[in-house]
């Protein structure tokens, strides 16, 4: 997959968590976020903001989310001393439930398997051919 496909392809996913019902509003970027932003004004009515405490494996899955929450409005932000891949923000449950950690995880998902392909084949390609994993060995008894 090529960067304009990735692009393509988490375009798509964005517009379907959008509730995009024609190929005219998938293209309209700017419409369906729009539509998020005003559905989450309408659970914010009805369902109060609560602190959510997100702990992430890697900054790329970081960076992706911080990226969506700003775009919808959420400021993110960390405790002291909480590590640099936690992010904590107040957003009503029905938001983080319904649109944002599912848009999220798909999105996460394709990023991630993207990466992981041109991570592989630079390694591949400029260091040694076999990226597979180690290999697992039984456990062994102690002696002692």
């Amino acid at each position: 997959m090529n960067e304009s496909d990735l692009k393509k392809k988490l375009a798509k996913i964005e517009a379907l968590f959008a509730g995009a019902t024609t190929t005219g509003e998938q293209g309209a970027a700017e419409q369906a976020i729009a539509r998020i932003k005003a559905r989450m004004e309408e659970m914010q009515k009805s369902d109060p903001a609560v602190e959510y405490k997100f702990s992430l494996n890697n900054m790329w899955s970081k960076k992706l989310l911080m990226a969506l929450l700003r775009r919808y409005g959420v400021t993110p932000y960390r405790y002291a001393r909480q590590r640099y891949t936690t992010v904590v923000v107040k957003a009503p449950a029905s938001f983080i439930d319904e649109i944002l950690w599912p848009e999220f995880e798909k999105l996460d998902a394709v990023m991630t398997q993207h990466l992981t392909e041109i991570t592989d084949r630079i390694i591949s390609e400029s260091i040694y051919a076999d990226t597979s994993e180690a290999e697992v060995l039984k456990e062994t008894k102690s002696l002692s």
